[in-house]
C-alpha cells in the first residue's frame, strides 16, 4: 500500500471516529434531558434532588474506573488544602446548576428549558465582567441583545409557561456560566489545572456530600416511592439507571468532542444541539408551540451564533 493510501484510510478512520463521537455526544447529551423530563413529568418521579444524586452517584463511580482503571485519562491529584476548597466551590455551584435545571424541566417543556439555557453566554459575559473585569469588545456585547430578546418573547408565547420553572431555569443556567467563570478564576494557576474529567472525578463525590442531606430534608419519602414507582412500572428503575449513565456519558463525550475537535466546531455543535433537542422533544412530548416562541428561540439562537463569530474576530 501506498503511504498516500495509508494515509487517505487513517484520514478516513480519523472522521469515522469523530463523526461517532459527535453522534455519541448529541445522544448522551439530549438523551440526558429527555428522560429526565420524561421521569420527572410522565413517571411522576417528582424527586429532581434525589435525581441529581443518582447522577453524581454514577459520575463518581465511572469516573473512578475510567481514570484509574481504564486510564482514558492522566489520573490528577490534588495537592493542596486550597486546592480541594476551590474544588469543592465549583461543585457547590455545579450541583446548583444541575438542581436547578432537573427542577424546571418538571414544570417546563424540553423546547423553552433549551430557549433559556441558550443565554449561558449573556450571564458568562456578566460574571467575567463582575468577577475579573474582563471586557469584551462593544460588538460583542451587541450580540448579547438578541439573546435576552430572543427569551423574552420566547416566553410571553410560551403556551406552557410556569414562572416558578422559569425562575429555576434562568438560575440553573447563570450557575452554569457563574461556574464556569469560577473554574478560571480558582483554577488559574498552571500547577492547580485539572482537564474536566479529572475535576468531575472530585466534584461528583462532594456533590453527592452536599445532596444527600438536601434530600433527605426535601424528599424524605423519596426511596418508598421510588421502590413503588420500579414496582409499578417494570422499565422505570432501568431508566433511571440509564439515565445516571448518560449524565456519565454526556460529560465524557463532551471532553472527548472537545479534545478532538476545534474550539469552533464545537462552537457550532453545541449551538445546533439545542436546536435538536428542541425538534425531536417537540415530536415526542407533542407540547404546543407557538410561531412568537418559535421565533424567539430562533433569535435566540442566531445571537448565540453571532456572539460566538464576534468573540473569535475581535479576540
Amino acid at each position: 500500500m501506498s503511504s498516500s493510501s495509508a494515509s487517505a484510510a487513517a484520514s478516513k478512520k480519523q472522521a469515522l471516529f469523530i463523526i461517532t463521537l459527535i453522534i455519541l455526544w448529541y445522544s448522551s447529551n439530549i438523551g440526558v434531558i429527555l428522560l429526565n423530563k420524561f421521569l420527572l413529568s410522565n413517571y411522576h418521579f417528582a424527586f429532581p434532588v434525589f435525581l441529581t444524586m443518582c447522577h453524581m452517584a454514577a459520575c463518581a463511580l465511572l469516573s473512578y474506573v475510567s481514570i484509574v482503571f481504564l486510564k482514558i485519562v492522566p489520573f490528577q491529584r490534588i495537592k493542596s488544602m486550597s486546592q480541594f476548597l476551590r474544588i469543592a466551590t465549583l461543585s457547590i455551584v455545579f450541583c446548583a446548576s444541575v438542581v436547578g435545571g432537573n427542577i424546571s424541566l418538571k414544570y417546563l417543556p424540553v423546547s423553552f428549558n433549551q430557549a433559556v439555557g441558550a443565554t449561558t453566554p449573556f450571564f458568562t459575559a456578566l460574571f467575567a465582567y463582575l468577577m475579573t473585569l474582563k471586557r469584551e469588545a462593544w460588538i460583542t456585547y451587541l450580540c448579547l441583545v438578541p439573546v435576552v430578546g430572543g427569551v423574552v418573547i420566547a416566553s410571553g408565547g410560551e403556551p406552557m409557561f410556569h414562572l416558578f420553572g422559569f425562575i429555576m431555569c434562568i438560575g440553573a443556567t447563570a450557575a452554569r456560566a457563574f461556574k464556569s467563570v469560577l473554574q478560571g478564576v480558582l483554577l488559574s494557576s498552571e500547577g492547580e489545572k485539572l482537564n474536566s474529567m479529572n475535576l468531575l472525578l472530585y466534584m461528583s463525590p462532594i456533590a453527592l456530600v452536599v445532596l444527600l442531606p438536601a434530600a433527605i430534608i426535601m424528599e424524605p419519602n423519596v426511596l418508598e416511592v421510588t421502590v413503588s414507582l420500579g414496582i409499578e412500572h417494570r422499565y422505570m428503575t432501568i431508566l433511571l439507571l440509564l439515565n445516571s449513565a448518560m449524565a456519565y456519558g454526556a460529560n465524557l463525550c463532551n471532553f472527548l468532542v472537545t479534545k478532538h475537535t476545534s474550539a469552533l466546531t464545537l462552537q457550532v455543535l453545541g449551538n445546533a444541539k439545542g436546536a435538536v433537542a428542541v425538534v425531536i422533544s417537540i415530536l415526542i412530548f407533542r407540547n404546543p408551540v407557538t410561531f412568537t416562541g418559535l421565533a424567539g428561540y430562533t433569535m435566540t439562537v442566531m445571537g448565540v451564533v453571532a456572539y460566538g463569530e464576534a468573540k473569535r474576530r475581535y479576540k
